[in-house]
Order: C-alpha cells, then sequence, then structure tokens
C-alpha cells in the first residue's frame, strides 16, 4: 500500500513538473497574451513565494554568475540564457534586440532617452553602441527595478555611459533641457507603460525634445499592444513610420517595434 502511494506521488510529482516546466511553456508560446498570463502573473509570483526573492533580483543572480564583468555582451547573452532556459522577463529580449542594435547603429545617436528601464536590458544593448561622449539617459519608476538595473548596468562597465533617473516620465520629460542639458533627442527608446506612449510623445513634441530626424522606436506595439499610439504615428503628418515583425521576447507570438521619424 505504501508503495503504491510512494508510485503515485512521484508520478503525480513528475507530471506536475512536466506540466510546468515543458507543457503549457510549449501551449502559450503562439498566443501573447497566454504567455504573459503565464510568464508574467503565475510563474512569477509562485517563484517569488517559493524562493523569497523576486524576478529582478533572480536575473542579477544569473549576470553576477555568467557574465563577465565589464563585458557588456556577455551580459547581455547572460540574460538572454536565463530568460529562455529559466525564466521568462518582460526585456526586449535577444530577437527583438538584434532590430534594436542595427537601429542605434544606423543611427550612430548623441543623445538617448529610454522611458522604461526595467532591469536594464536594453540600456546595456544600447549603451555598449554608443559613440564616445554619448549621453543615455533612461527612466524607472520603480525603485526596485531601478536598484537591479544599477547593478546590471555596473557589471557590463558602462555607469560612464549611462545616467538612470527614478520616477514617471511625465514628471521628467518636463525637465529634459533644465537637469540634463538635453537640447534635442536623437532616439527615443519607449518599453515602458504602453497607455504612456501616446501621451508622452505629445510631452516630448510639447517640450520640443525632437528634432528632424529624431527616431521614435516603441516596443510591444502589438502585444501587449498600443494601438492609440500607433494609430497616431501612422497617420500624422509629422511621421514617417515603419514596422519591424517580430515576436513577443522569448516566444513564437506575434509582437514588434515601431519605427517612427519625425519630419518635423
Amino acid at each position: 500500500m505504501w508503495l503504491t502511494l510512494l508510485y503515485s506521488c512521484t508520478g503525480g510529482a513528475a507530471l506536475l513538473y512536466a506540466l510546468y516546466r515543458w507543457v503549457i511553456p510549449a501551449a502559450v508560446q503562439y498566443h501573447g497574451g497566454l504567455a504573459l498570463l503565464w510568464h508574467d502573473i503565475i510563474v512569477e509570483r509562485m517563484l517569488d513565494t517559493l524562493t523569497q526573492s523576486t524576478r529582478p533580483q533572480r536575473l542579477l543572480g544569473a549576470v553576477q554568475k555568467n557574465a563577465t564583468r565589464g563585458d557588456p555582451r556577455s551580459v547581455v547573452k547572460a540574460i538572454d540564457e536565463f530568460c529562455r532556459h529559466k525564466e521568462w522577463a518582460m526585456n526586449v529580449g535577444d530577437e527583438k534586440g538584434c532590430i534594436l542594435d542595427s537601429v542605434v547603429s544606423e543611427l550612430n545617436p548623441a543623445t538617448v532617452l529610454e522611458l522604461g528601464t526595467y532591469c536594464g536590458y536594453s540600456t546595456v544593448r544600447i549603451a555598449s553602441l554608443l559613440p564616445p561622449h554619448a549621453k543615455l539617459i533612461t527612466l524607472e519608476f520603480n525603485p526596485d527595478y531601478a536598484k537591479i538595473a544599477c547593478q546590471v548596468i555596473a557589471w557590463a562597465g558602462l555607469e560612464d555611459k549611462i545616467q538612470l533617473v527614478e520616477g514617471s516620465s511625465a514628471e521628467w520629460i518636463p525637465k529634459m533641457k533644465e537637469h540634463f542639458g538635453v537640447k534635442m533627442l536623437d532616439l527615443v527608446f519607449m518599453d515602458h507603460w504602453k497607455d504612456d506612449y501616446l501621451p508622452d510623445t505629445k510631452l516630448l513634441e510639447d517640450c520640443g525634445l525632437l528634432r528632424k530626424g529624431s527616431v521614435l522606436l516603441a516596443d510591444n506595439v502589438i502585444c501587449p499592444g498600443s494601438p492609440d499610439y500607433l494609430k497616431y504615428v501612422r497617420r500624422s503628418p509629422r511621421y514617417k513610420s515603419q514596422y519591424f515583425r517580430s515576436h513577443l521576447e522569448y516566444t513564437k507570438a506575434e509582437d514588434g517595434l515601431e519605427k517612427s521619424v519625425f519630419l518635423g
């Protein structure tokens, strides 16, 4: 009897592990909404409870364990490996990250604003490609995320190129010129709250931070999506917009980046 019960418990545990580790992740790969529900709510909360840590803390641990200090690309690789094989996280990811890299390399910007730092993944990608004396200002509303991002950025050896600011975009965009000496922005990478994409774009315009040729690059425009922002930049005569089709980070669900060039 006890042997039968042991076999049943072992089999049940194996089944639950298989469902958690392989079956459900494979099932949600092609549906963005389900993928976000599974990875960003259910799994994250469960692991937070079991480990008494947070996802950003676990991501930082992967960087410190697997990345070479002072090597930005090894930091990016360590985070991608963690997110693909250990635990999903809401970075721009490796696939869309290549698109981000190409835009940064093409523009060779002197002044960049990033809205939404999270753990510093895209911050490191951008900063590692900037020319000498370029400035990257990244805004993060969540102080816990900002704390982790500071350590990731330091591990990559990019502290001198990056200024991380805690606070909301609505608060800091109007202060760009006064507090940071920014005259115009060459590139704005948006990866924060999707509902803020459109009001922040209009705020950037109203504050005179966009020049002819400035580029807005917006992530997750399909999943979770920012339809009002897409409608605005695609219909406005002030922008020339291009969609880069890709996938939601570390899944097969459709997502993409919208590159919008300000025409003045």
